[in-house]
């Protein structure tokens, strides 16, 4: 599910792919948790431009990131999503939490 990270001048990119939803959140989870913790940066940018496919899940997913990273002072930031998936983001009120790009 995570493909790959880099981190330049302070912000976490993280590369998603496949499908978000219950089955796959857990592993996501802790494996941001530790890039997290292991990079402390100000900006955490999740990249969806390879998701398939998210759910509530993945909502919930984005939404503990946003605490962890708020927790620190930094915040977090979605890009590259498809229609589908930034209409559910738009939908849930997530971009009031969260920078959609």
């Amino acid at each position: 599910m995570v493909l790959d990270h880099r981190l330049e001048e302070h912000i976490l990119t993280v590369f998603l792919a496949g499908e978000v939803d219950h089955h796959s959140v857990r592993g996501v989870s802790l494996e941001l948790d530790r890039l997290i913790e292991q990079y402390q940066p100000s900006v955490l940018q999740i990249d969806m431009s390879r998701v398939t496919f998210m759910d509530s899940s993945g909502i919930g997913l984005l939404m503990g990131r946003r605490r962890l990273m708020a927790a620190s002072g930094g915040r977090v930031r979605v890009t590259g999503t498809s229609l589908l998936i930034r209409k559910v983001l738009l939908m849930s009120g997530t971009d009031r939490y969260i920078e959609i790009k």
